[in-house]
């Protein structure tokens, strides 16, 4: 009898988290050159969960994060998210930071019927890859800034800003640099300009100087860059080489911790689109800075816009299965599309995000701001985006 009676009390006493955990794919670059921006970005998407799991977890049930390292690579991007849906049976995936990993691996999502929300990719052509007629229904949706949008504020910067007509595109030989180089390529165009130069580098490349000479020949008066942290360190200190200084103007990824680690005083004045600036703006994100020291135990977010839009993925997700009442794909992707619930993120305060026909939470210049590279971090380039961050 006794026996009996500690039986039912023991069952008695299981919290709901027993339950079942919803198991979330989260895929991103944690080793190499990019993974300042996978690293940053998974941190992030934990702080979130755990936050989630403290508050009772989405539908009673805890939230179970299978993370893997797809190393930057296309084809073992794809190997991962096959691996995810097939072994480890993910209801959603959220991640990937390289868009020729994007593009090689949301397919399986796509196939599967399981949406994923891209947390950092920037390629234009990321949310466009399943779209009706062939494909009714798409389940790639996005947190990140768009190159499109990128690409405006870039030219913007150079050409009203700044007044400089004479400009050339150091981009470096991935899709993602392939991609932004016809974004830049294309804006300057809607402004009846041409580069005056348009430079290639490879991923590792250690020396500019060709390119750059040529660059500064042309009569090159800035510079705008599509690459990641390590290359785009490899251009700023090149051009202190050569003793040629001008503006180096480029993606979100300028912010990126081994761009302003290995360019050093070079990396000084650079400026780049954020979405997330580590500046306590609002409560939320004061609470998300906090939180990410707390985390980590230290202060530097290693590429700030990575981390807080990580963090807001997951957010959005958990709402969508909380509204849809399951974890069916289908019925998460519907809820998506049709958020009924205000979400408070670091990046923006999120109403209706989505919608059937728009799978991009940013889309507008105005969404996000100008940072530049000040004493070794990213801060806000001008005062006015400070002010709008903070909603004065």
């Amino acid at each position: 009898m006794l026996r009996l009676i500690l039986a039912l009390l023991y069952l008695l006493a299981q919290p709901a988290l027993a339950a079942d955990p919803v198991r979330i794919g989260v895929s991103g670059p944690f080793t190499g050159g990019s993974s300042p921006m996978g690293i940053s970005m998974r941190e992030g998407i934990r702080i979130a969960a755990a936050e989630l799991n403290a508050r009772g977890g989405v539908l009673g049930r805890p939230i179970e994060l299978v993370e893997r390292d797809d190393e930057a690579r296309n084809e073992r991007g794809a190997q991962v998210v096959q691996e995810l849906i097939t072994r480890q049976r993910v209801v959603a995936g959220l991640g990937i930071a390289n868009t020729g990993v994007a593009l090689a691996s949301q397919r399986f999502y796509q196939e599967a019927r399981i949406p994923v929300i891209t947390s950092v990719a920037t390629g234009s052509v990321v949310t466009r890859q399943f779209l009706p007629p062939q494909h009714p229904d798409n389940f790639v949706f996005r947190v990140s800034a768009s190159d499109t949008i990128q690409a405006a504020m870039i030219v913007s910067e150079a050409v009203e800003r700044r007044g400089l007509k004479h400009v050339a595109i150091f981009h470096d030989a991935t899709n993602y640099g392939q991609l932004g180089r016809e974004d830049l390529e294309r804006t300057l165009a809607e402004r009846n300009l041409k580069p005056v130069a348009v430079e290639r580098f490879n991923l590792q490349q250690t020396d500019m100087t060709m390119q750059l000479r040529r660059a500064r020949d042309a009569g090159a008066e800035a510079i705008l860059t599509y690459g990641i942290g390590p290359e785009l360190a490899q251009i700023a200190n090149g051009m202190a080489r050569i003793n040629w200084r001008v503006p180096l103007i480029g993606s979100w990824t300028l912010a990126m911790s081994n761009f302003i680690d290995n360019a050093g005083p070079n990396a000084e004045g650079a400026r780049m689109p954020q979405t997330f600036i580590p500046e306590p703006t609002s409560p939320r994100r004061k609470t998300f800075i906090d939180a990410w020291r707390a985390s980590t135990g230290s202060g530097r977010i290693p590429v700030p816009p990575a981390a807080a839009q990580g963090y807001d993925s997951l957010l959005l997700l958990a709402a969508a299965i909380r509204q849809a009442g399951t974890t069916d794909g289908d019925r998460v992707r519907e809820a998506l599309e049709n958020l009924n619930e205000k979400i408070e993120g670091v990046v923006m305060t999120y109403r209706t995000p989505f919608s059937k026909d728009r799978h991009e939470t940013i889309t507008s210049v105005h969404d996000i701001f100008m940072g530049e590279v000040r004493d070794g971090r990213v801060v806000f380039a001008y005062d006015e985006d400070r002010r709008r961050a903070s909603g004065r």
